[in-house]
């Protein structure tokens, strides 16, 4: 049963967490996409490090979810992982469904403080030679996909919460071979803005983090595994060196600290200072 699969996945919590309601139920709680790896699981495990509970999302990486799981548990933190392909629009409502089981199963609670927005696609292309399917594949994981997997779980997010998106140097800079991913980045920073405005009422703030090139697994690994890329993003860095993941999850676990309340609908840009 899923459910099994779920408390499997969360693993065996510590005795405070079982036998101290209040302080599971006063737990402050975020939701990321795309947590098993790259600047998602840096982010998870930030959190952890900062006291703040993870239900996480993969989509086919059962394995790598399950370790994040256990280094989450060795913090001292509790996290459960969850499958979502967050281009499978008709999979969302079974996924709000699992997620208010959890909640309620492992914390005592039906609402959560905070969503990430993190998984997404790399795929490039020349304006020329961009298909329809690699197009629709951007548009409907990078965009569609945000925007309904956010509309879904709204209803599910604290008042005085935060929601915080990921876009992409990409939008203020422009490379060969990007410009469909940029497109998708570009309407999050717009889509972000107006949720801001949206969203105000209940309290909640909407930022969007754009990282600059990450040695990540993204885009097939290309700036972490080509030297040659590497070395020419290291050249056009003021920090001089292209970021890695601890650049980048660190910066989003602060960003949802209460000292930040006042900031929403902003674009934080977070990339060692890439063509400046």
């Amino acid at each position: 049963m899923l459910l099994e699969k779920i408390y499997w996945l969360g693993g065996y919590l510590t005795p405070r967490f079982y036998f101290q309601q209040d302080i599971t139920m006063n737990k402050r709680i975020a939701v990321i996409t795309g947590g098993n790896r790259g600047l998602g699981k840096s982010t998870v495990l930030c959190l952890a490090k900062q006291s703040i509970d993870c239900i996480f999302t993969y989509r086919s990486h059962e394995k790598e979810a399950k370790e994040v799981v256990k280094q989450v548990q060795d913090l001292g933190s509790k996290a459960v992982a969850l499958q979502l392909d967050v281009s499978d629009m008709l999979g969302f409502e079974d996924f709000a469904q699992q997620l208010q089981n959890v909640l309620q199963t492992h914390w005592q609670q039906s609402e959560f403080d905070y969503l990430i927005n993190n998984a997404g696609v790399g795929l490039t292309s020349s304006f020329a030679d961009t298909s329809e399917s690699t197009f629709d594949t951007l548009i409907n994981i990078n965009l569609r996909g945000v925007f309904f997997v956010t509309q879904t779980l709204l209803p599910f997010i604290k008042n005085g919460g935060r929601i915080i998106n990921l876009s992409s140097g990409l939008t203020r800079f422009s490379l060969p071979g990007h410009i469909t991913y940029a497109m998708t980045k570009g309407a999050i920073e717009v889509m972000t803005r107006y949720l801001a405005q949206e969203l105000a009422p209940k309290n909640i703030t909407v930022n969007v983090v754009a990282p600059g090139a990450i040695e990540t697994d993204f885009g097939n690994g290309v700036v972490r595994d080509n030297d040659e890329v590497n070395a020419f993003i290291t050249s056009q860095t003021a920090m001089g060196r292209v970021g890695v993941t601890d650049d980048i999850g660190p910066m989003i676990a602060n960003l949802l600290a209460d000292e930040n309340r006042w900031m929403t609908g902003q674009r934080l840009e977070v990339s060692g200072g890439m063509y400046i």
